[in-house]
C-alpha cells in the first residue's frame, strides 16, 4: 500500500499546481489594455462626428469606440436621400473645400480599395448605409485589424465621408460611390 500512496500525492500535488498556474497566467491578459499590434491600442477610446451637408445642415452623427477588437464605427443618420451610400473614414480631419480636404480614404497598409476587392481593404473601407424612405438610416461595423485609434487620432485627425451613391465594394479608390454628400470630423469624446 505504501509503494502506491507516495506517487499519487505527487501526483495530486503536480495536478494542483498545474491548476493554480493557469489561473495566474490567465489574469494579466483579461485587462486587454497591455496587448501590442493595435488589436487593444485605444481600448475604451471614443470619438464623434457630426455629420453636416455642404449647406451646413446637421445629417447624423458617427461615433468611433475603441475595444479589444478593434475600432466599431456607429453611424445615425437622418433627414439624407432615400437608397444605398458608400461610407468611410478618410485620412484628414477637415471638411473644407466641399470635403474635398478630407483626402482619400483612410489606409495605412495602402491596400486596394472595397470590402469584396481581391487585394484586402482601406482601414476605412465599410459596407454601404442604407438609408430608408423617411431619410434615415444606422450602421454599425468594425474597421478592419489595421486601424488603431490613435491612427484614427494622428495629427491630422480623420473625417468620415457620406457619398451620394452607392460603393460596389471593388472599384479602386472609392467603389465608384460619387460626390461627397455629408462630411464630419472626429473629435475625442
Amino acid at each position: 500500500m505504501r509503494k502506491f500512496a507516495l506517487p499519487l500525492l505527487a501526483l495530486g500535488a503536480a495536478s494542483l499546481a498545474a491548476c493554480g498556474g493557469n489561473d495566474a497566467a490567465e489574469e494579466p491578459a483579461a485587462d486587454g489594455m497591455a496587448m501590442e499590434g493595435g488589436a487593444a491600442s485605444g481600448a475604451g477610446e471614443s470619438a464623434t462626428a457630426t455629420l453636416l451637408t455642404a449647406d451646413g445642415e446637421e445629417v447624423g452623427t458617427v461615433t468611433a469606440t475603441g475595444s479589444a477588437g478593434g475600432i466599431t464605427i456607429d453611424v445615425s443618420a437622418m433627414n439624407m436621400p432615400e437608397g444605398l451610400h458608400g461610407v468611410h473614414v478618410h485620412t484628414v480631419g477637415s471638411c473644407d473645400d466641399g470635403f474635398a480636404a478630407a483626402g482619400g480614404h483612410w489606409n495605412p497598409d495602402e491596400s486596394m480599395h472595397g470590402l469584396e476587392g481581391d487585394d484586402g481593404q482601406h482601414a476605412g473601407d465599410m459596407p454601404n448605409l442604407e438609408i430608408g424612405a423617411d431619410g434615415t438610416g444606422s450602421l454599425t461595423y468594425m474597421l478592419a485589424m489595421s486601424a488603431t485609434f490613435d491612427g484614427l487620432m494622428d495629427e491630422d485627425g480623420s473625417a468620415f465621408i457620406v457619398h451620394a451613391g452607392e460603393d460596389d465594394q471593388t472599384t479602386d479608390p472609392s467603389g465608384d460611390s460619387g460626390d461627397r454628400i455629408a462630411c464630419g470630423v472626429f473629435t475625442a469624446g
